[in-house]
Parts: structure tokens; sequence; C-alpha cells
């Protein structure tokens, strides 16, 4: 091959070269395009299937249609939800709790929202308010950083009444002023009253438990979430 043909060989595999590299897509880093605006980690009440359970997907309903265009991640806490109470609460509040680190590290301006039912009410008090075991619930705390990632939580027919005397809003420096916490009327899981004691079957599925699902209370605590977003 003589030089002229050479360079001209030389010249063609260049453009060709360059024109593969200008067509080829562009990749993303998934870690950077994965992380939502805002967060949702919600706790099923118990017996319930796997997922948000119905109120909690009520919940993230109504927050989804008032975010506007923002994206909201789900994460339905993986646990039990069992009748055994004290250790299925426990089991959800340190996977709540190793999610939300997770969730820090990773995507550290995502607004995380923390929320749960009945049960799962449990798990979110053992993640933010709980400071010792009781009644055989192992408390897994938010470290102080962590907590400032949470823009706000939701709870409904949390049972904190019975085992430390108040709400959450009313118990928390770190969570009150950024807390919803719902009690149906008549709802015994959550009637203030420092019991001590586990709630029991017929309690957990009083009407007046189960009365979440159609009394309205999801969409006021998807207003409020909304306001803190």
């Amino acid at each position: 091959v003589n030089a002229h043909r050479f360079a001209r060989l030389l010249g063609t595999a260049a453009v060709t070269s360059w024109a593969a590299l200008l067509s080829a897509p562009i990749l993303i880093a998934p870690a950077a395009a994965a992380c939502p605006d805002a967060e949702v980690t919600f706790a099923r009440g118990t017996d319930e299937a796997p997922g948000a359970g119905g109120v909690g997907q009520q919940f993230i309903d109504a927050l989804r249609s008032q975010v506007g265009g923002r994206s909201l991640g789900v994460y339905p806490v993986n646990y039990p939800a069992g009748d055994d109470l004290a250790p299925s609460a426990s089991a959800g509040a340190n996977d709540a709790h190793a999610h939300v680190r997770s969730m820090v590290a990773t995507c550290p301006n995502t607004k995380l929202v923390l929320g749960g039912y009945s049960q799962g009410a449990g798990v979110i008090d053992l993640t933010t308010i709980a400071r010792a075991p009781v009644a055989g619930l192992v408390p897994d705390i938010l470290t102080a950083d962590e907590a400032d990632h949470v823009a706000a939580v939701a709870t409904f027919g949390n049972p904190s009444g019975r085992f430390l005397g108040a709400p959450l809003t009313e118990l928390s420096p770190w969570y009150g002023a950024k807390a919803v916490d719902l009690c149906a009327p008549g709802d015994p899981v959550c009637a203030p009253g420092a019991l001590l004691t586990l709630p029991t079957h017929d309690e957990l599925f009083s009407p007046e438990h189960l009365s979440y699902l159609h009394n309205g209370m999801p969409s006021q605590a998807a207003t409020f979430v909304a306001g803190r977003l």
C-alpha cells in the first residue's frame, strides 16, 4: 500500500470511528436517574398482603395527585405484619430504618415520607419516638441526620397512645411539627390510656379501626404531607 492510499484508508477509518462515537447512546448513571423527588416508606396493617396495604395505597394515591409534576417513589416496608405483634413490628422497624439509611446515602436530595397504619403505625413509632423496649417491641431509631431527611410522617390508628400516653405529634421534638397522626372516633387501638398492652385481635379488626378505608383520613393526611414537600 503506497503512502497516499494508506492515508486515505486511515482517514476513512477515523471518520467511521468518530461517527460511531457520535451516534452511540449516552448512558446516564442509574443511581442519579433513579432518585425520586419524594418517596413514601409505608408499613401496612396486621394481616394485610405485602405492599402498602389498603389505607397506605389510598394515602399514596391521594398524595400523588397533589404533588404536581414531581416524582413520587414508594417503598412498602418488608415485614411480616403478622399476629405476633412484638417481633413482627420490631422486624418492620429494622427494615424501615435500613431503607431510610440507604436512601439518605444514595438519594440525599429525596424528601422522605414515613407512614403506617395500625401495626404499621407502630413500626413508624419504633423508628421515630420509642426510646426503649416496651411490651416486647424493640425500637430501631433513626439518627439525627437521617431524621433531617424526613419531610413528613403520616400514621393512622397509631397505638402510641396506649403505650406512651400521647400521639406521635406530641411526643417527638424531631417529628412533631412535621407529623400527622390520625385516630378515628372510637378506635380502641389509638385511644389514649397508657395501657402498656398490645392491641387484641378484636380491637385490630373492630369497625372503628377498619374505618380509615372509608373515612377520608388518608386524603386528609395526604394534604398535610403535600404541604411539607
